[in-house]
């Protein structure tokens, strides 16, 4: 247990130490000597955890997915028959979509400029997959508590909640004074695709 502990750690410190230097130095700057000599942990012993920078970023990508996956499930077992509470947790997180300093946003961008090397497209295509793995099963969930119709189709509707978010990501990056849809009317969209009312 003690070991599987401070492994753990380790991949916690490796985790927070690669953020904060994307945030400082972005992506392609940081190099996993930076990340040994932050983080305290020798470069043999982050290649315990990960193969290459690369995949340590894909690491990085995935973890607002997985915290967001934590959020839900916690809400779901404390009401288990509602919508409201599930959904406020999903939502929670929809504003760092828009955040161009929020370090999964920089790998993304990062990501889709390297897509041509076949480690990085696998690392966007796990994440592409994760994000719609995630999706739908929080629609199941919905769709088994009875509080979402079984009518909403769960791998469409879950595949356009990813290629927003994933757009919303994107956009960050932009310049864009008018943007007429943000992380609120995102949720919304949800909501309505999710509870759709009855005339």
């Amino acid at each position: 247990m003690k070991r599987e502990l401070k492994r753990e750690r380790s991949k916690r410190k490796l985790l927070e130490t690669a953020k904060a230097l994307i945030r400082e130095k972005g992506c392609t700057q940081i190099t996993l000597q930076d990340i040994a000599d932050r983080s305290g942990l020798s470069k043999g012993g982050i290649f315990h955890y990960v193969k290459s920078k690369d995949e340590l970023l894909g690491w990085v990508l995935r973890e607002s997915l997985e915290e967001t996956d934590r959020r839900f499930q916690k809400a779901t077992e404390r009401e288990k028959k509602t919508f409201e509470e599930p959904m406020r947790e999903i939502a929670a997180g929809l504003p760092n979509l828009e955040n161009p300093d929020d370090a999964g946003n920089r790998v993304f961008m990062y990501m889709l400029g390297k897509c041509d090397i076949p480690e990085v497209r696998e690392q966007l295509r796990r994440f592409y997959g994760h994000s719609l793995q995630f999706s739908k099963r929080w629609i199941s969930a919905g769709q088994e508590a009875g509080v979402i119709p079984r009518s909403v189709d769960a791998d469409k509707t879950a595949e356009l909640f990813v290629l927003i978010s994933m757009a919303l990501r994107v956009r960050s990056f932009m310049e864009a004074e008018d943007r007429a849809f943000g992380s609120g009317d995102f949720a919304a969209l949800m909501e309505s695709l999710l509870q759709p009312r009855n005339p």
